[in-house]
């Protein structure tokens, strides 16, 4: 019995503030991740969090640019999500025509994918209008691939998606508190096509190449 109390102790220490696996089920991270990629995710860098608090236990760094990440939303309950931070506390964001500016800085993202589909006014990204540079504007119509510029607020971190006209990240939902950054991608250990209609695809249509290929 004590072995086993042991056993279970220990699994929910790991999965709790060590480390947790995660499932990509949309495509708002392609090609970077692809459905049917499951990872292993590192708790212990950003510090895994006591549950129903917004507590977190210390780790040993904060998110850096680029980082892929998975975290608890605001706008959705019970549910975690994974995007790349593109935005720390105090930078200047904005995008014109689909490319990133940050401080001023056009930003090379050779990881973005964009389809053809025109760009579009989503009135959700009203929100902006918060964090507006220089305050809000009655002329501020922000659209889907050109907003901004935006003061990301201290304690916060903007995401956006790779997938961008398939990802409802920051543009939609807001910059995301530090304390609801769960942890960094660590690796993929196993994938397949889930999107495949053989039968088994996930014996037949494993795709060995991106098992243990760490996401950049």
């Amino acid at each position: 019995m004590k072995t086993i109390v042991g056993y279970g102790t220990a699994f929910v220490v790991i999965h709790l503030f060590l480390f947790r696996t995660f499932v990509i089920d949309s495509g708002s991270m392609e090609n970077t991740l692809l459905v049917g990629d499951y990872l292993v995710v590192n708790q212990m860098a950003m510090g895994g969090r006591i549950p129903f608090t917004e507590i977190s236990i210390p780790g040993y760094a904060d998110p850096h640019h680029g980082d892929i990440v998975v975290f608890d939303p605001h706008h959705e309950d019970n549910m975690f999500i994974v995007k790349r931070v593109v935005g720390l506390p105090g930078d200047t964001l904005q995008m014109q025509g689909r490319i990133l500016y940050r401080n001023g800085v056009v930003q090379d993202e050779p990881y973005v994918v964009t389809g053809p589909e025109p760009d579009v006014h989503d009135p959700n990204m009203r929100w902006q209008q918060r964090i507006l540079l220089g305050g809000p504007r009655d002329d501020y119509h922000p659209t889907r691939d050109t907003w901004g510029p935006l003061v990301v607020p201290e304690g916060h971190y903007f995401l956006l998606g790779d997938n961008r006209n398939e990802s409802l990240d920051s543009r939609i939902w807001g910059s995301l508190e530090r304390w609801r950054i769960r942890g960094r991608v660590g690796f993929i250990y196993f994938s397949y096509n889930r999107d495949s209609t053989r039968p088994f695809p996930f014996v037949r249509e494993i795709r060995v190449d991106r098992i243990f290929q760490r996401p950049s």
